[in-house]
């Protein structure tokens, strides 16, 4: 089995004296309380500044931690946060559809699943929490995108469309027509975009503020989530926008 990555490990070492610090340190104080060449902590220091996990001060020299550190621990916390408060209502939600209920929230352009409720009969099913779905194709995804223009256009630039079904929507025209029209209705549907024979609704979990913070929706067989004319159910978009609410609600949304 492989052995720890020093260059890693001083790395982390350098991160948490500088969260444990009581102000910006400068190279030498970094290299003598971990006991470190100078060399090898400007090295590293350099590194974690150009992925701006550590600021340094132009002034002093000195070195604190960065912006896209604080941004992942945040992140971390909210994932958490949104998971814990939710999962009652998630519980409750797939209790009245009859079917599974996903939590997602956005991760580098993609919707990334933070719960997943069974659907609650007999039938195998697969845990999908951690895992990353397309958010042009999913009624989760459609929720994000209609609420954060940064991940919208940041699919849209990156040609990010790739086409699941022939019902998956490709044309950046006409993705920006269905999100506009999520924002108007408050909710998201799919049907057949991601995998033929599936369907989905997606209402938005808004955080302090009224910050879109991710999306709560149920998944299922076409056949149970939309009527004969493909509509999808009244009932269940109730009860989905009920949940959302009420999550948000918890969330100080």
């Amino acid at each position: 089995m492989p052995g720890a990555v020093q260059s890693i490990e001083r790395a982390a070492a350098i991160l948490r004296l500088l969260a444990h610090g009581s102000g910006p340190l400068g190279v030498g104080e970094i290299a003598g309380s971990l006991g470190l060449a100078k060399g090898t902590a400007h090295g590293i220091l350099r590194t974690l500044q150009g992925v701006g996990f550590v600021e340094q001060d132009k002034t002093t020299g000195k070195y604190q931690l960065g912006s896209a550190l604080l941004h992942l621990g945040t992140s971390y916390l909210d994932v958490n946060e949104l998971r814990s408060r939710a999962s009652n209502w998630a519980d409750s939600l797939a209790s009245r559809c009859n079917e599974a209920v996903w939590i997602g929230a956005p991760l580098q352009g993609q919707v990334l699943v933070v719960h997943h409720v069974f659907r609650p009969d007999d039938t195998a099913q697969a845990l999908e929490i951690g895992s990353l779905l397309p958010p042009h194709a999913t009624a989760l995804g459609k929720v994000l995108l209609a609420y954060d223009a940064g991940l919208l256009s940041a699919v849209v630039r990156t040609g990010s469309l790739e086409p699941f079904t022939w019902r998956t929507i490709t044309d950046p025209k006409t993705l920006k027509r269905a999100v506009s029209t999520v924002r108007e209705i408050g909710w998201a549907g799919e049907t057949e975009e991601r995998e033929l024979g599936r369907a989905s609704i997606a209402a938005p979990i808004r955080g302090s503020g009224g910050l879109v913070v991710g999306a709560i929706g149920v998944a299922g067989a076409r056949e149970r989530i939309c009527d004969a004319k493909g509509r999808h159910d009244a009932a269940m978009v109730d009860h989905v926008l009920r949940a959302a609410r009420a999550i948000s609600r918890d969330l100080g949304g």
